[in-house]
């Protein structure tokens, strides 16, 4: 039995549960190694016993399943063994009262056939096991990050003058691909005015001498881990402002990542919030507008999951866990400069997974 499957038995029990049910598809992989379930549809659940688990799914994965798994028994659902039906049953027989579900994970129809089937139902989240990576994870991590350092070395000989947001989003993507791998999440790809916006959706906007600023924000996923970084160049000499804007978003983040090497050097521990206020204040004291998003985030079979490094989190950071740094400055109608990197905690200091160049490029 996996590591994880018996962290997560502990925590029925710790929470006297009976069972829990697991929906989401990242939770499902972390648990099974099995990746073949679409993000997008409801094609699988798992019931977790404190002494017998369950795959519950339909015909389509039935050889899959029985090739790539273990420790699991494989329920196929029917139009006559339906998953409420089976779920029915399952309770019958287990005896269970108490389950777990993931509550921010299910519809609002599901919640309620899960409800009439069973009383006691109460919220579990799989988030808190998968903060700590173990080598594996952290191996799959940096092989994707090693993944992503070499598409920007590629995506950045691609940048010249007519090419589109979109084009070069389908570059990324495609040597992605082309190198065994797939995308975290849709590029990001802006250019000039458009890298105010931190979340931009790339369009066929074409690069011209007065855009200057291009931002690229990717990630790469290998054995269903993601990587993701951020990087801001310039397409000609940037200005006085570009350039002061850059330098102050490089010190935000060197100054945070200082910041996690002192704490850890001093054995103390390690408030995610005090992180991102040591990025967000260095920038509002260079007199720019705080920062519009969080500071980090955990990355691992989903490209944003705990832990999460904003002012109001109340997570605690340790060795094993992996998140991203990305300060920002972002001024409507003019342009914005982010960069990001992923961080690993270990025992003696955080450790930078990502390698690209973050000084001032200019194509």
């Amino acid at each position: 039995m996996t590591p994880q499957l018996l962290s997560l038995k502990k925590e029925i029990s710790r929470k006297k549960l009976d069972a829990i049910l697991i929906s989401s598809v990242a939770n499902i992989i972390y648990l099974t190694n099995f990746s073949y379930f679409s993000h997008y549809e409801r094609e699988a659940f798992l019931l977790v016993l404190k002494n017998k688990q369950y795959i519950l799914t339909d015909g389509r994965y039935a050889e899959a399943i029985k090739e790539n798994t273990q420790n699991f028994d494989l329920i196929e659902i029917s139009s006559s063994l339906t998953f409420e039906k089976t779920l029915k049953n399952l309770a019958k027989k287990h005896r269970i009262k108490y389950l777990g579900v993931e509550e921010n994970n299910l519809t609002a129809k599901e919640h309620k056939k899960l409800s009439r089937l069973l009383n006691d139902l109460s919220h579990f989240t799989v988030a808190d096991l998968r903060m700590i990576k173990n080598p594996s994870e952290i191996s799959a991590i940096e092989e994707a990050c090693r993944l992503g350092d070499k598409t920007f070395e590629h995506v950045i000989t691609l940048i010249n003058r007519g090419v589109t947001e979109r084009q070069l989003g389908f570059e990324i993507e495609f040597f992605i691909k082309k190198h065994g791998a797939d995308i975290s999440f849709p590029p990001i790809v802006a250019f000039g005015k458009n890298s105010a916006i931190p979340h931009h959706k790339s369009s066929d906007k074409r690069l011209t001498t007065k855009d200057k600023i291009v931002l690229l924000d990717f990630g790469a996923k290998v054995n269903n881990y993601c990587s993701d970084m951020t990087r801001t160049v310039f397409f000609g000499k940037p200005t006085r402002k570009q350039k002061r804007i850059y330098e102050t978003v490089l010190e935000a983040q060197q100054k945070a990542i200082e910041y996690l090497k002192s704490l850890i050097i001093n054995h103390k521990s390690i408030a995610a919030k005090e992180v991102d206020k040591v990025a967000r204040n260095y920038i509002i004291s260079k007199n720019y507008n705080t920062i519009p998003h969080s500071v980090g985030h955990g990355i691992g079979l989903e490209v944003h999951e705990k832990p999460i490094i904003s002012p109001k989190s109340k997570d605690i950071l340790k060795a094993g866990m992996v998140f991203s740094i990305e300060p920002g400055i972002y001024i409507p109608g003019f342009g914005g400069v982010r960069i990001e990197d992923l961080v690993v905690l270990e025992n003696f200091s955080p450790r930078l997974l990502t390698h690209s160049s973050k000084d001032i490029i200019q194509l």
